[in-house]
């Protein structure tokens, strides 16, 4: 009777099948993903950055890198034996016996299927003669010979063949197991469990938490004069936390430190902006979950936004208190005066930027020829970015949205101006519109809504065809970017002491500075290269009013780029609030 059978392969064969399935499986990706690229078009793209990126602390450290690492030939070498050995596991394999083929008598026999009686008796004393153990054959091969030679001519063997596939009947399910019968060997069962007891024991958990020691830094801590050691509260009093604020808080002072504490600096700083990036996405869940089920107090806005201003500053290694002119290279404190004096009242890299050439050059006249050519290309690679704002709605007029429920409305916000004077212009404005907000009353917002959505009413009803045609192409844009992928390689940001290459990245969010709170998620812009399309939601007040939001575009690279546009929201309690859509057209310019 038919059964099951599960043995070891104690031939070695299936496990060799397996054991080149598993190398392959790793040697594949990882020549995908770690093999070395191109080392000139590398070298190439630094020569290219050198002019304005040459005094960058990541640029020297790349090219040093570049120069003097044997990494590239150790990943090399590396990949190469694991072909070599993935290649030769493949040969082993195509030179095994193949055991689990379909049995053919014909082909047993060297014969054609459909062979007549007397070919096949034929056949079979030629190869009798040949294979037969008295003639000096083999006794494995005559066996098979017989067996086929039975299965052709025997009336029950030739049954069991067509119907079964073996001339003997049903046999027993053989299942083998792809492992050599050694390792499951009691002899060897003390070695097979010390080896297991070292990768998972030891090794294991060794490479996963692999951390460099934690040493206490006195000296700077005393140098510094504001860490409190003595705070008892986890996990700040840990020497590990100890540590990595020391480490920001010097990088932050751009404070020499010692060899011994250079690479363990630059280790923190390199991960200091992804988990701040954590931790605002965190913060900005939490204020969600506030907002829509209650229960517990959400964090406030100026903690989400001193993650990012914290984000500013480790990328430039520089305190918020600072100017940010010391962004540039060769400013030092002592050069700010002239800078700052009553003639030039120069503040902020839009200042420096919008002078004139002559009246620049004569401020800067502390610099030389090549250090200033040097300073106005970092001034050139440093973006500025315009903003479009459009609100799919009706205005009242080009700076308030009147909010229906039922009803899609557009309006255009204040675009961000190019110019020094345009944007004190604008600034001007934004003060003194949210004067005026603040100053209106309840009883006033909720009387002047009733009065201008009186007289809104109709127009929304006449417009449906263009509220659908605006819809479509909100849709579609939606779909093309969810099929679309960009590479959020955008431009490389100018930091003098940040470890690693980064790239000019933003955030886009509405907020209510009044009440201190998020009205809609950041959006991390990752890709704006030169314009980008954002799209943000926003939840429209449950109460009638005039509300002042704020549309506020923050750098993750650079401190003083940030910009803050004013957003008016009229709402009427005559409609349902629903969903209303902010798109944000941004655009990068480079001078």
């Amino acid at each position: 009777m038919a059964g099951q059978q599960f043995q070891y392969d104690d031939s070695g064969n299936t496990f060799f099948y397996f054991l080149t399935s598993f190398v392959g499986l790793i040697v594949i990706p990882a020549t995908y993903y770690f093999w070395p690229r191109d080392q000139n078009a590398e070298q190439l793209r630094l020569k290219s950055l050198r002019r304005v990126h040459g005094r960058c602390l990541w640029y020297r450290l790349r090219l040093l890198k570049s120069q003097q690492s044997i990494v590239p030939t150790l990943k090399k070498a590396a990949l190469l034996f694991g072909w070599a050995v993935f290649l030769l596991l493949a040969y082993k394999v195509s030179k095994l016996d193949r055991e689990y083929q379909e049995y053919n008598p014909y082909e047993v026999l060297n014969l054609d299927p459909g062979a007549s009686l007397s070919e096949i008796k034929k056949q079979y004393r030629v190869l009798s003669l040949k294979f037969h153990p008295d003639k000096g054959g083999d006794e494995a091969t005559f066996m098979r010979i017989a067996k086929a030679y039975a299965a052709l001519t025997n009336e029950q063997s030739r049954q069991n063949w067509e119907i079964y596939g073996n001339p003997d009947g049903p046999g027993a399910t053989s299942f083998g197991i792809a492992l050599p019968a050694w390792i499951v060997d009691q002899k060897n069962s003390m070695l097979v469990l010390l080896v297991y007891g070292l990768a998972f024991m030891v090794i294991l958990p060794v490479v996963v938490s692999a951390m460099k020691t934690v040493l206490f830094v006195s000296q700077l801590i005393r140098e510094l004069g504001n860490i409190n050691v003595k705070k008892k509260e986890p996990p700040f009093c840990y020497p590990y936390s100890l540590k990595a604020r020391v480490m920001v808080l010097s990088h932050l002072a751009r404070m020499d430190v010692s060899e011994e504490l250079e690479e363990d600096q630059r280790f923190v700083v390199r991960k200091s902006p992804a988990l701040l990036q954590e931790m605002i996405s965190v913060g900005c869940q939490l204020t969600m979950m506030a907002n829509s089920r209650g229960g517990f107090h959400a964090p406030r806005l100026v903690t989400i936004e001193n993650c990012m201003k914290l984000t500013q500053m480790v990328v430039q290694g520089l305190q918020e208190s600072k100017s940010p002119l010391l962004q540039l290279p060769h400013f030092e404190e002592e050069h700010l005066r002239y800078c700052i004096s009553k003639k030039y009242k120069v503040r902020t890299l839009q200042d420096l930027v919008s002078l004139k050439d002559s009246e620049r050059r004569i401020m800067l006249r502390f610099l030389g020829e090549e250090k200033y050519d040097e300073v106005m290309a970092v001034l050139g690679s440093i973006p500025h970015i315009t903003m479009d704002t459009k609100l799919q709605g009706r205005s009242l007029n080009k700076n308030n949205f009147i909010h229906y429920g039922a009803g899609s409305l557009e309006v255009s916000v204040p675009v961000a101006a190019a110019k020094k004077e345009e944007d004190d212009a604008s600034d001007k404005g934004s003060e003194s519109d949210e004067g005026e907000a603040n100053k209106d009353s309840p009883s006033e917002r909720d009387e002047d809504s009733d009065k201008q959505s009186d007289t809104e009413v109709d127009e929304v009803a006449g417009d449906d065809e263009e509220e659908w045609e605006a819809l479509q192409q909100s849709i579609q844009r939606r779909e093309r970017a969810l099929l679309e992928t960009k590479s959020k390689v955008t431009h490389p940001v100018y930091s003098l002491y940040f470890p690693e290459e980064k790239q000019e990245w933003w955030w886009l969010y509405i907020a209510d500075r009044r009440d201190q709170t998020l009205v809609s998620m950041p959006y991390h812009v990752c890709t704006l290269k030169d314009t980008e399309e954002v799209e943000l939601k926003f939840p429209a007040p449950s109460k009638a009013g005039n509300y002042q939001y704020s549309v506020i575009l923050r750098s993750d690279s650079y401190l003083g780029l940030d910009q803050i546009k004013p957003l008016k929201v009229l709402t009427n309690l005559n409609w349902n609030p629903e969903w209303d859509c902010l798109k944000k057209k941004m655009k990068t310019l480079y001078s």
